[in-house]
């Protein structure tokens, strides 16, 4: 079985106040060994001091991403993935931009207001002896660049791992009744939580009433789901992140 997670963990640099990364996060790696997921894709890392908490609080995690690029502060950011060095070996790993150029360091696509890349990696899953691919990214916020970018990632897997055993796991800026969650989950890849009744991820530090539904955690045909969940553990007033990280036990089919 493969425990898998992904977080939304939100820039460290953001004037949050009490909410600020500084005090949540120890909150933060608590519920990430809470879980103690074999991967973990993480959305708006920093590649500062806010990533070097992250690979110093989980030592038994193999860290790769790469930054996004552009300009400002933000061009540090990262979407991350981690899995235990204990249970997997690395058969091969990439990375690419969501854009019309997909090889150009830092280019951005369509209507999208940052450069945004999808990071991933094929292991071999010591314990079963298979191997899969594991794909984290972060999508755009503009309609089009969203759209296109589902376009591009379902173009991706066919091209490149049509057959292979996939998990895909970000934050997709959209929600489920979107075209964007249509064109990736059209018959190459299935949604962990659909018999979840409440998926809301996104409460901006517990300020919202209704949640929005924007990180997904995805996988092919070759996975069962044996439980998924939403995180929204706090204490009180303090949250580790706006984004409540979710979760899924996943076991292999065939």
């Amino acid at each position: 079985m493969l425990k898998v997670m992904s977080f939304n963990i939100r820039y460290g640099l953001a004037a949050d106040g009490l909410n600020h990364w500084h005090n949540r996060k120890g909150l933060v790696t608590e519920r990430i060994r809470a879980f103690s997921p074999d991967l973990l894709g993480l959305q708006e890392c920093l590649d500062n001091e806010q990533a070097e908490f992250i690979r110093t609080q989980l030592p038994d995690y193999q860290f790769y991403g790469i930054h996004r690029g552009g300009v400002g502060e933000s061009a540090m950011e990262m979407a991350p993935l981690l899995f235990k060095k204990s249970a997997f070996k690395v058969i091969k790993r990439g990375y690419f931009w969501l854009s019309e150029t997909p090889n150009v360091t830092g280019s951005k696509g369509w209507d999208g207001d940052f450069p945004r890349t999808c990071t991933w990696i094929k292991l071999r899953h010591i314990a079963s002896n298979k191997s899969l691919v594991y794909l984290n990214t972060h999508f755009d916020y503009q309609p089009i660049a969203m759209l296109e970018s589902a376009k591009q990632l379902n173009r991706w897997i066919r091209q490149t791992f049509p057959r292979t055993p996939l998990v895909i796991t970000g934050d997709f800026n959209s929600e489920k009744d979107s075209a964007v969650f249509q064109q990736l989950t059209n018959r190459l890849l299935f949604d962990a939580h659909t018999n979840i009744a409440n998926t809301g991820t996104f409460h901006e530090f517990g300020k919202l009433n209704e949640l929005q539904t924007l990180d997904w955690l995805l996988h092919s045909k070759h996975f069962n789901v044996i439980i998924a969940n939403i995180d929204s553990s706090h204490q009180g007033e303090s949250y580790p992140s706006d984004h409540y990280p979710i979760t899924a036990i996943l076991d292999w089919k065939i």
